[in-house]
């Protein structure tokens, strides 16, 4: 799936003509990077986000959930360092008058090399098969050492120079590896800058910059810390514990592309898990395999998922992973677990004035807790989720047919009720089975077309089940239930539609605790 800008293309155009995304303000040449979901697109967000709350806040006695304001005092930015320290390095191209930022521009050449790596594996996994050690390739084999080698060189002077902020040198670092621009090919490069991604207005009636200036938030992390002591005191919570939220952050990305998985509004699914100090890396551990099983749970295969551990740390981290998922556009950063330390309280403790920090009667003493962040991007997830469930299948009366195969937990529609012709008593006896059964799912109604194009838009649609009414119906109350991705039919009674559904589609997921 590496890099198939097609694919990307195809979902993209498949999510507007079926009512899952659409370009913001698209009637006014749209607004770049913003995306308005459907009325399909906006029932699998719900249904991802509420998979993920139920298995993170239901499912776990000791964690807890908030919704905290997207406006919040300008000092919480302050001292966590967003105001001074939330930058992206760009870099423009002369020729083309394209703008990049640099970080990706050098994850992308690596993802070449690492490509090269790749494709070395594969060619000898072939022909060696189960009797192939991937471990004792990547460690023996001269070609890939030298390209791992060439990696961590490239990571080890980029870093190097982000830390200095050296600006001259990222350039150089640029200049060397003959990074092109992707427009126009040429490597007429301006001098890098940096631009902060906080989007600023003004709260009151005041206009004056220093009265009434707020950020909106970048992410919602903060919204959890400086609620902590409202949390662990109202709640009586006892070390470790977790508080989880959703919602809405906002950053002015500098180069907001590749469909929704980089927007300028996008949505957070966090939960911050308050440890013990010392017991952080067990905790981290712990996090990053529940976050992979959280994944799996779905039915996705193992081999589209993989961990990336940074070697180069953010300032309030002393241990960091992501989960990152194989896109169109290759291998990229779904879910990041962060071991935070107790960076985040201890900073809002000191300019805030107001101590946070919790009382340990076992111990009894107090400290600040220890942080395990655990955060995902809902429309990343979003994306991941239609990226793999997209198929092009060639059927075998020679026809074809687009397929979301969607988890079934998480499809908009769980079923389609179709007459198989609009007369005859079938629409009114089908009408009856929708009112029936639409308080167990979310249903749709379908009498226009012949049933063959009706199935093929709702395995577009990504409707796991399909129930036609028929003659036979009409006779004994039976009626033939169509699954999506083996379009195997089977026969059942009105009265079994909604429990044959439930467990088939508890069957086809178990939910990660």
């Amino acid at each position: 799936m590496a890099n198939n800008e097609t694919l990307l293309k195809k979902i993209i155009a498949h999510s507007k003509e079926y009512g899952y995304i659409f370009p913001s303000s698209e009637i006014y040449d749209s607004l770049a990077a913003v995306y308005d979901y459907g009325q399909y697109g906006v029932e699998l967000k719900n249904n991802i986000r509420n998979y993920w709350w139920e298995s993170m806040v239901h499912y776990h006695e000791n964690i807890v959930g908030i919704d905290s304001a997207i406006f919040m005092h300008p000092t919480v930015w302050k001292a966590s360092g967003h105001t001074d320290a939330f930058n992206d390095i760009f870099i423009d191209n002369k020729d083309s008058k394209k703008r990049y930022r640099v970080d990706l521009l050098i994850e992308e050449h690596i993802a070449k090399i690492e490509d090269k790596i790749l494709k070395e594996i594969s060619k000898v996994s072939q022909k060696y098969g189960d009797t192939f050690d991937e471990k004792m390739f990547r460690t023996t084999n001269k070609r890939i050492i030298e390209y791992q080698n060439t990696i961590n060189e490239i990571n080890k002077k980029f870093n190097e120079a982000l830390d200095k902020k050296d600006f001259a040198e990222i350039k150089k670092i640029i200049e060397y590896l003959g990074i092109v621009c992707p427009v126009s090919g040429s490597k007429n490069w301006t001098e890098p800058r940096q631009f902060n991604l906080m989007f600023s207005t003004q709260i009151g009636s005041t206009s004056n910059e220093d009265n009434g200036l707020i950020y909106l938030r970048p992410e919602t992390a903060q919204g959890i810390f400086v609620n902590f002591l409202n949390v662990q005191k109202s709640g009586r919570m006892k070390i470790p514990f977790g508080i989880a939220q959703t919602g809405k952050a906002f950053r002015n990305e500098i180069v907001a592309r590749q469909f929704i998985f980089r927007m300028r509004e996008f949505e957070q699914m966090e939960m911050q898990f308050f440890v013990k100090p010392g017991t952080e890396l067990e905790w981290f551990s712990y996090w990053k395999e529940q976050r992979l099983k959280w994944h799996l749970s779905l039915g996705i295969p193992s081999n589209m998922f993989r961990y990336h551990d940074h070697e180069r740390l953010a300032h309030y981290a002393n241990a960091a992973c992501d989960i990152e998922f194989n896109f169109p556009m290759g291998f990229k950063e779904l879910e990041g677990i962060h071991s935070r330390t107790d960076f985040d309280l201890k900073s809002h403790e000191e300019y805030s004035g107001k101590k946070l920090r919790y009382f340990d009667n076992e111990l009894n003493e107090s400290y600040i807790p220890y942080v395990i962040e655990t955060s995902i991007g809902l429309d990343r997830m979003f994306l991941a989720i239609l990226s793999y469930s997209y198929k092009e299948e060639k059927l075998d009366d020679g026809s074809e047919r687009v397929v979301l195969n969607i988890p079934s937990l998480l499809a908009p529609i769980k079923v389609a009720i179709l007459p198989l012709v609009k007369k005859d008593g079938m629409p009114e006896k089908a009408k009856n089975i929708f009112n029936s059964i639409k308080t167990d799912f979310l249903c749709q109604y379908d009498e226009k077309d012949a049933i063959g194009r009706r199935y093929r838009r709702q395995d577009a649609i990504g409707t796991p089940y399909c129930i036609t009414i028929d003659t036979q119906t009409l006779e004994d109350d039976t009626v033939t239930i169509r699954e999506r991705d083996s379009m195997k039919q089977d026969r059942i009674t009105i009265n079994e539609i909604s429990n044959t559904v439930n467990k088939r589609i508890k069957e086809s997921y178990k939910l990660a605790c």
